[in-house]
């Protein structure tokens, strides 16, 4: 067999948060149960933030609630700002809670009102919490903003491995590193990768990229070779964080998965299921654009799925 890379999908959260248009509940759940169709082992369906900062997620606990009646066994995952947000997910039953911490201060103060150590601070009462839980629920970390900021500018390999080093210490064991703008390039990659995995070891979850300047996929490739084996990425290039000026889509799980596959790594995710998907996400959003240069050239004759 091949080595499993995994893929999470973050198209309903991600995806949607600065959609011009709101998708129905309905529309929503069509789309994620064609995501899970299509063999995406893990998708991102939410955020747990209060409906007046987000309102195109309001429905989250909505969607948590319909998905789990009839399909418990998919991994679900939501992202939570802060405690209560955690507290909320892991009460409404979702399987894995994403929690974006800022590596620069800028970012960190746009988006979540407090500063980097603050967060830190935040984080040691999450993972506190959920030691007393019974029920044991994975909280990812993502490390935004890890490699450069549209607020602040540079962020240095020293201030990502510090953050990193920080939430290890306040007792989190996944971390995802974040190019929350776009900015990574491959080199740059593999330095931040090795540095932080040197410090931190195998908290050192996966990438979560986007592709603003055009390296999305260079950079999984980049970070496939310093040994990552899980990737967010969002169906049709979706996505951007509303408080990242210039911040724009994920990296395409189109792209994504052909690439992989195509280099002999297995997802277990099926690429025709996945344009059908992606008719599903254009009829519920039909005017936001559509990125993604497999769907654009069709699955080449010479592709061999891995096996």
């Amino acid at each position: 067999m091949s080595e499993y890379v995994s893929i999470c999908e973050v198209g309903p959260r991600d995806g949607l948060q600065i959609a011009k248009t709101r998708m129905t509940t309905d529309d929503k759940i069509a789309w994620i149960d064609s995501l899970a169709a299509a063999g995406i082992p893990e998708i991102e369906v939410g955020s747990f933030v209060p409906p007046r900062v987000i309102p195109q997620l309001s429905d989250t606990p909505e969607i948590v609630a319909r998905i789990l009646a009839k399909n418990p066994c998919w991994v679900l995952q939501v992202l939570a700002p802060n405690l209560r947000g955690a507290q909320n997910a892991y009460n409404a039953g979702v399987h894995k809670i994403a929690m974006p911490i800022s590596v620069s201060e800028g970012h960190s103060k746009a988006n979540l009102n407090r500063t980097p150590a603050d967060s830190i601070a935040m984080m040691r009462d999450v993972m506190g919490w959920m030691k007393e839980q019974d029920r044991h629920v994975p909280v990812i970390v993502g490390a935004s903003t890890a490699f450069g900021c549209s607020i602040d500018g540079v962020v240095t390999t020293r201030q990502t491995v510090a953050l990193c080093k920080g939430l290890v210490d306040a007792g989190v064991e996944h971390i995802m590193l974040a190019d929350t703008v776009g900015y990574a390039h491959p080199a740059q990659v593999r330095e931040v990768v090795r540095a932080v995995r040197s410090e931190i070891g195998p908290a050192v979850y996966g990438l979560h990229l986007h592709d603003t300047c055009g390296l999305g996929i260079a950079n999984a490739l980049a970070g496939l070779e310093e040994g990552i084996r899980a990737f967010d990425s969002c169906l049709a290039g979706l996505g951007g964080c509303p408080y990242a000026p210039g911040a724009s889509g994920n990296v395409v799980t189109e792209d994504l998965v052909f690439m992989l596959e195509s280099m002999g790594f297995t997802t277990g995710i099926d690429i025709p299921k996945l344009f059908e998907a992606r008719a599903l996400l254009h009829a519920g959003l039909p005017a936001e654009p559509l990125s993604g240069q497999l769907p654009k050239a069709g699955i080449p004759p010479t592709f061999r799925k891995a096996a």
